[in-house]
C-alpha cells in the first residue's frame, strides 16, 4: 500500500494556504501546489487519508491540462521535481507524483460549473423551482437525467462552507459581463471536449467545475481540472436516471457517513479500513480508465 500523506512540512518555504486537500507554497513568485491524501465530506476533513488520492488528483489534472492544451492555456510550469528550484529537492518524498509548480494567477472569484445532467445541488434547485441558477428547464426531468444541452451554472467562492449557486447575471456583476461570457463559453467548450473523451472511455461526465485566473494578461485554466474531486464521473454501463448514480468519487465515503449517528460537525468520525480501500480503488480506476495509464 502506498504511503499516505495528510500533512506537508517544507521548513523554510512559505506556506500560503492549506485547504481541504491541497497545501500551497510560495516559490520565487510562483506557486507550489501539493495534493495530499486528505479527504473531506460535509465540509469536514476526515481523520484518515485515502492512499494514492493525491497522486490521482495531480496526475489526472496533468493529463487533462495536456489534453486540453490546444483549447485553453493553463497555469502549469512543471510537475517534474528534478526541474523544481534546488531548495525544494530535499522535500522530494513529499513532492514526487503529487505536486505541481504553477504560475501565480489573479484568480476570478467565480467557480465555473458546467452541467450536462441534473444532480447534486442542481437537482435540489430544479425540484424547488424548475430551474438551475436561474436557467429554466423542461418539466419532468428525472434525478441524474440528461439535460437537453449542457448549461453553465456559476457559483460564488465561499471562504468557508459550501459555494453557492448564482445566476449568470450575478456572476457578470461580480466579474464583468465580457469576462463572464468568455468564462461561460470556455467552460462549456472544455466540458464538451472532456465529455466526449470520457464517453469513449465508458464514463459519463455529469458535471464539473473549473477555475480561471489571469497571468501577464492571459486567461489561464488553473487549480485542479476534471478530477474526481471536482467532477461527477459515472460508469456508463450502470447509468440509470431516476436517482443517484454509482460514481468514481468520494460518494462512497458520504454514503458510509450517512449511516452513522453523526451531526456532520467536526470532529469527523474515523473510516473503516474497507471504506478507505474501496475509495482508493475508485480514484485509481477513474484515472486508469480516463487516461489509459497505470498510476
Amino acid at each position: 500500500m502506498a504511503s499516505v500523506i495528510t500533512t506537508t512540512s517544507l521548513p523554510g518555504v512559505e506556506r500560503i494556504a492549506s485547504g481541504k486537500v491541497r497545501d500551497v507554497y510560495s516559490v520565487d513568485g510562483d506557486l507550489l501546489i501539493i495534493a495530499t491524501d486528505r479527504i473531506s465530506a460535509f465540509d469536514c476533513i476526515l481523520p484518515q487519508g485515502i492512499p494514492n488520492k493525491g497522486r490521482v488528483l495531480t496526475r489526472m489534472s496533468l493529463f487533462w491540462f495536456d489534453y486540453l492544451s490546444g483549447t485553453v492555456p493553463n497555469h502549469l510550469i512543471t510537475a517534474d521535481v528534478n526541474r523544481y528550484p534546488a531548495h525544494l529537492l530535499p522535500f522530494r518524498d513529499q513532492l514526487e507524483g503529487r505536486s505541481m509548480l504553477v504560475k501565480r494567477c489573479r484568480m476570478e472569484p467565480v467557480e465555473c460549473v458546467a452541467r450536462g445532467y441534473v444532480s447534486g445541488s442542481g437537482w435540489k434547485d430544479y425540484k424547488k423551482n424548475g430551474a438551475i441558477c436561474g436557467i429554466p428547464l423542461p418539466p419532468g426531468l428525472l434525478e441524474s437525467g440528461k439535460l437537453p444541452e449542457p448549461i453553465f451554472t456559476p457559483a460564488s467562492k465561499a471562504e468557508s462552507g459550501h459555494d453557492e449557486n448564482i445566476s449568470f447575471e450575478a456572476a457578470a456583476k461580480t466579474i464583468g459581463h465580457d469576462t463572464a461570457v468568455r468564462l461561460r463559453d470556455l467552460t462549456l467548450l472544455i466540458y464538451e471536449k472532456a465529455s466526449q473523451h470520457a464517453q469513449s472511455c465508458g464514463i459519463i461526465l455529469a458535471d464539473t467545475k473549473f477555475e480561471f485566473g489571469w497571468h501577464e494578461g492571459n486567461l489561464l485554466l488553473a487549480d485542479e481540472v476534471l478530477t474526481p474531486d471536482s467532477s461527477r464521473y459515472w460508469p456508463r454501463d450502470t447509468y440509470s436516471p431516476g436517482g443517484p448514480q454509482k460514481s468514481f468519487d468520494k460518494q462512497f465515503v458520504r454514503d458510509y457517513l450517512e449511516t452513522l449517528d453523526w451531526n456532520k460537525q467536526p470532529p469527523a468520525p474515523p473510516l473503516p479500513a474497507d471504506v478507505i480501500e474501496k475509495t482508493s480503488m475508485k480514484y485509481i480506476e477513474a484515472y486508469k480508465r480516463l487516461t489509459g495509464r497505470d498510476l
